[in-house]
């Protein structure tokens, strides 16, 4: 129990103490005027009859509040799950598009890569045609001055000493 429940049982206690204490003054007639008419009857059980009814009274208020503070949170839950759903659809249709939009983009990466390594296998493929192309000609031009130098000592070797 907090403090509050604890402080209202005791009021309350102390009341029903009290008035076990004085029940003879509280059961004493006296005159009573309503404004039209005079009422013989005990003033101390009119005014505890009134405060009982006012408690009772007062306790339905706060059901009455307590039943509307639930129903008013019970809204606002049923509000904040609708929100909450509306954020995760959202959220998710955020994620799919970044996944589409990823995709596009790994594509058009792949398809530059793949531009890119065929134009790289064509410059190798041109430099490799050029180079056999070189190696060829320097093969030959070393063919040819080696010929020439066999011709030279062959008609070196042929001719008769002077």
């Amino acid at each position: 129990m907090n403090l509050r429940s604890v402080a209202i049982v005791l009021a309350l206690v102390a009341l029903v103490g009290f008035a076990a204490l004085n029940w003879t003054a509280l059961m004493t007639p006296a005159e009573l005027s309503l404004g039209f008419a005079q009422v013989q009857a005990p003033l101390g059980v009119v005014m505890l009859g009134i405060s009982a009814l006012l408690c009772v009274l007062f306790i339905v208020y706060l059901l009455f509040q307590q039943a509307g503070a639930l129903l008013e949170a019970r809204r606002y839950a049923k509000e904040m799950k609708a929100q909450r759903e509306l954020a995760d659809r959202a959220e998710a249709s955020r994620f799919t598009e970044l996944r589409a939009f990823l995709e596009v983009e790994m594509r058009r990466i792949e398809a530059q890569g793949a531009a890119s390594k065929s134009e790289t296998d064509a410059r190798f493929e041109h430099l490799g045609q050029t180079l056999q192309a070189k190696l060829d000609e320097s093969t030959r031009t070393l063919s040819a001055y080696i010929g020439e130098v066999e011709d030279k000592i062959d008609r070196a070797l042929a001719k008769p000493p002077v």
